[in-house]
């Protein structure tokens, strides 16, 4: 229990408790309102002292970094591990405790120096040990419950809107978060909700994944599916195969270039000598043609030839007959000798082209040879290179290979793994039914006592696709406030499940935002159930309340002063909050 809160601040008002029943009250005029103050009267800012001196973060955001609080020591004097202690800290050095106890040899952590410093760590550890069992987390990578979630459930926060849902301690808390932190709460296996959220760790990577690689995304475009993937880097393989036998067996060949112009004035020189001899065997066959014409006409063509011209030209004119036979037979016989020696010039070229084309034919064949088994250093080095791209393009496909492996096969797996959790997790509400059924008796005796035969609600703990699924189902034709009324009764359920375990802090802490919009008579009654319940366990039960709130609907049954703190709180004033000043 708590015992007492202090500060070093002048104006501050401290805070004594008793144990059971604890009601801090505030009178709250009408013409003030919270909005011109950050603190108001101060109701909300016991709970943040309270979580303050039992190792909350501290942020730029914080009340302790304010102007008028970061120099101010905040003390907090409670029972731990079965004695009284004092832990002190400050807005300016948040990072550091101070304790004060006389017995400490079984703590986890001793104190680091003589005057009682702890880091801030070290002091959420020895409280999460002490207070509700928990093992150290060194060289663990799973998720597990740690001190700063199971605290707020005993202690719940306006500033993180913990009263938003029974089951979340604030309003931005993940799953894995209040579930791994109820299991562990109601005696459950813990790890399940752990594993569970490291398969939504690796689902939330695989969707980034997926939307990475999705159809409208470059690589999405690129990816491909896995069978296509498979099939292209099986070819891609076989074609760098190939290029490595062909790197492996190739010869340099150092005067490659030359060898191979050298080819090619060959083969332009063989074929001119091939155009030619075309051309003198073209001309062959005119003068062999031209020989067969060259014959002298018949003997009496030339006769009649001249009769013909003795009609026409005169006698004298005329050479004799045999003169000019003799000329003619002259002038073809030079004829046929002049195209015979034609020819025979013709066939000589032919015959020494010939011989000139075999020459360069045989040289020619012989440098091809030697260029079809070398290859030149150019080549040979773009062989290489090419051979170096084919490789990195294969690594490159079989990692998209294995992105596509990975999507397509990575929801299989964990649907497999879901569906093995969701009988883990059914096999331990099974084997561990009397915690069970301890939660939901000790949820519905509470609702039972606050709303006689119908009850609040209905605690249900159950397996659902995403981990232990907890629920409250409602009665039909209950008022506005019965959401808040669910909170209320689920944390008296953790106090009866925890003082039967022997874990938690002993104390529990409703701020007034917990019975907004609850009926006047209803929120009398939930005080004397929580008192009532509080004497039965041995837990202190502390409530912040406006006066307005509580006495307009008290009644002689139940003795409210009794539980009434002697320190009152108001807003009418810049003095009577909690603090003692207002501050923005």
């Amino acid at each position: 229990m708590i015992h007492s809160i202090h500060s070093s601040l002048p104006s501050f008002k401290p805070q004594s408790f008793k144990p059971g029943l604890n009601i801090l009250l505030a009178d709250k005029t009408t013409r003030s309102t919270d909005k011109s103050t950050r603190n108001g009267a101060g109701k909300s800012s016991l709970v943040e002292i309270v979580h303050f001196l039992l190792g909350a973060n501290v942020d730029s955001q914080s009340l302790f970094k304010t102007e008028a609080l970061i120099h101010q020591q905040f003390e907090m004097t409670f029972d731990l591990g079965g004695q009284q202690i004092t832990v002190k800290r400050s807005g300016d050095a948040p990072s550091k405790v101070y304790v004060n106890a006389e017995e400490n040899k079984a703590w986890p952590t001793r104190p680091a120096v003589k005057d009682g410093g702890l880091t801030n760590e070290a002091w959420k550890e020895i409280l999460g040990t002490i207070m509700f069992g928990l093992s150290p987390k060194e060289g663990s990578h799973h998720p597990q419950p740690s001190f700063r979630t199971l605290l707020p459930y005993f202690a719940r926060r306006v500033a993180e809107k913990g009263f938003g849902s029974f089951e979340k301690f604030a309003e931005q808390v993940q799953p894995w978060q209040y579930q791994l932190s109820l299991s562990y709460l109601l005696g459950l296996d813990w790890a399940i909700a752990g594993e569970w959220q490291e398969v939504r760790a690796r689902e939330k990577d695989l969707k980034a994944l997926a939307k990475a690689t999705g159809s409208h995304s470059v690589l999405g475009q690129v990816l491909g599916t896995r069978a296509d993937l498979r099939t292209t880097v099986v070819v891609a393989e076989a074609e760098v195969s190939k290029l490595r036998k062909q790197l492996a067996s190739f010869q340099v060949l150092p005067q490659y270039e030359q060898t191979e112009r050298e080819a090619s004035r060959l083969t332009r020189e063989i074929n001119e000598l091939a155009d030619a001899n075309t051309i003198d065997r073209k001309l062959i066959l005119d003068l062999t043609e031209a020989l067969k014409r060259e014959t002298p006409p018949p003997a009496n063509d030339l006769g009649r030839l001249y009769n013909e011209a003795g009609v026409i030209i005169a006698e004298a004119a005329l050479r004799r007959f045999e003169e000019v036979k003799a000329f003619h037979d002259s002038v073809i016989s030079n004829r046929r000798d002049y195209l015979s020696s034609e020819k025979a010039a013709a066939d000589q070229r032919i015959q020494k082209r010939e011989r000139e084309q075999a020459i360069k034919d045989s040289r020619r064949a012989e440098l091809m040879r030697l260029l079809q088994t070398h290859g030149a250093l150019e080549h040979y080095n773009e062989l290489r290179s090419e051979l170096v791209k084919r490789e990195t393009e294969v690594e490159s496909l079989k990692q998209r290979m294995q992105v596509a492996e990975r999507l397509e096969s990575g929801k299989t797996e964990l649907h497999i793994e879901r569906q093995n959790l969701v009988q883990r997790l059914r096999n331990d509400l099974n084997e561990r039914k009397e915690f069970v059924d301890e939660a939901i008796l000790a949820f519905e005796e509470t609702s039972r006592q606050l709303y006689e035969r119908a009850g609040a609600g209905h605690l249900n703990i159950d397996v659902s696709d995403n981990g232990p699924q907890f629920k409250i189902t409602v009665p039909s034709g209950r008022s506005v406030g019965i959401k808040n009324m669910h909170i209320y009764c689920f944390d008296m359920m953790l106090m009866r499940l925890c003082a039967k375990r022997g874990i938690g802090p002993g104390f529990l802490i409703h701020d007034s935002h917990l019975f907004d919009g609850v009926d006047g008579r209803q929120v009398v009654h939930a005080l004397e159930v929580g008192a009532r319940t509080a004497e039965e366990l041995g837990f202190q039960y502390i409530v912040t309340m406006n006066s307005d709130d509580l006495y307009k609907e008290a009644s002689g049954s139940f003795d409210l002063e009794k539980y009434v703190l002697n320190s009152r709180l108001t807003d009418a004033s810049e003095d009577g909050g909690l603090f003692g000043l207002r501050f923005n």
